[in-house]
């Protein structure tokens, strides 16, 4: 009687036990996902299945990369470098140029003259392109406030925009930030002998920009006010919506070299016309060793000019049919058929490749799991 009443404590202890450990355990719950047990299709590459991937990926690319490149071939550009031809001749040093483009009374009016190397159908347009910009640094892309740009009730907010806060008496910036603050400020006029070339300033932002991110409300307020002007100032009496350079420089780059889209000139332009243009060379870029350019562009049906998209279209895809000659070759001339030993012994190594590198996830993630 005694044993019957032990053995049955010894087995409620045991199945208590038992509960007390699948409680405290930290192992998942086990699932067909997390085990890796669903079904998965494992095809056997076979030399004609291999050679019919690579060549259906060169018939599909090698057009593809075709057009690309006759599109970015039909752009026309004209670029004009003007950051240092628009300097006083004695101005030569850093020292020199910075302390130049800094002084406010200095003029800083600049002419030059572009020839339109082929025909130009409209639209044309006008970007401005920096070199060795790095608008991507993470101190200044962090340095706005969308939430100030886009509701006026929150106009005070000035969180994140640091240096570019607040005045030195304490009042708001808007917009705040170093973004807003080093707005390109050069500016350019156009001629095509006596008569003037109009440029459209208007719809060069993207419109979910002006539609959602910069408010019809919001004003600017207390904007370049301090001792140092970082670049533009924007007039108090528009608003931020409409400011319309204002939007397409907060749309950051992502490279050191990036274009800004400025106007459209929305005219034709016949090759050899002399193009005159009066700039006011404001913005610094003495100071980080950048360089300034003026650039007219037309463009495709797949953007502006960019051979690479095409080039790399056109490489994979004659690699691709390299590869499928190569491998066709080797099958016909060495062919090897899937009851083949050897051919065998690939698709056992293959499974146990794959084999292995389960294993090692798993391992991994259990010390992960439990450490």
């Amino acid at each position: 009687m005694n044993h019957a009443n032990n053995t049955g404590a010894t087995s409620s202890s045991g199945s208590g036990d038992a509960a007390n450990q699948r409680r405290t355990s930290r192992r998942p719950k086990y699932s067909k996902f997390t085990q890796q047990e669903l079904p998965a299709c494992k095809p056997i590459l076979t030399p004609k299945w291999v050679i019919s991937v690579f060549t259906i990926i060169g018939v599909v690319f090698i057009p593809i990369g075709v057009a690309s490149l006759l599109a970015s071939r039909d752009v026309v550009e004209v670029v004009d470098r003007y950051d240092n031809a628009c300097l006083p001749s004695n101005v030569t040093d850093k020292d020199a140029k910075i302390a130049y483009i800094q002084n406010r009374d200095t003029d800083k009016n600049c002419k030059r003259t572009v020839t339109i190397t082929k025909d130009m159908n409209q639209p044309i347009y006008v970007y401005y392109q920096l070199d060795n910009f790095y608008q991507n640094h993470r101190r200044y892309v962090k340095s706005r406030n969308d939430q100030q740009l886009r509701d006026k009730d929150k106009a005070n907010e000035t969180d994140y925009c640091d240096p570019e806060k607040t005045t030195a008496d304490g009042k708001p910036i808007v917009p705040c930030g170093l973004i807003a603050w080093s707005l390109f400020n050069d500016t350019y006029t156009f001629a095509l002998g006596s008569e003037n070339i109009t440029v459209n300033r208007k719809h060069i932002s993207w419109k979910s920009d002006r539609e959602h991110k910069f408010g019809s409300d919001v004003f600017p307020r207390n904007f370049q006010n301090g001792t140092l002007i970082g670049g533009k100032t924007l007039d108090p009496n528009v608003s931020l919506s409409q400011q319309e350079d204002l939007i397409v420089w907060m749309r950051t780059a992502a490279l050191p070299t990036f274009r800004k889209l400025w106007g459209k000139i929305e005219r034709d332009l016949k090759a050899n016309d002399v193009i005159t243009i009066n700039l006011e060379n404001n913005y610094n870029t003495y100071e980080f060793n950048g360089k300034k350019k003026l650039v007219l562009s037309t463009a495709s049906w797949l953007g502006g000019k960019n051979d690479f998209l095409g080039l790399a279209y056109l490489s994979v895809g004659g690699l691709c049919f390299f590869l499928a000659l190569l491998f066709t070759l080797l099958y016909l001339i060495k062919p090897r058929f899937v009851h083949d030993i050897y051919y065998a012994l690939c698709v056992l190594f293959n499974n146990i490749h794959h084999i292995l590198s389960i294993f090692i996830f798993a391992t991994y993630t259990a010390k992960i799991w439990f450490y």
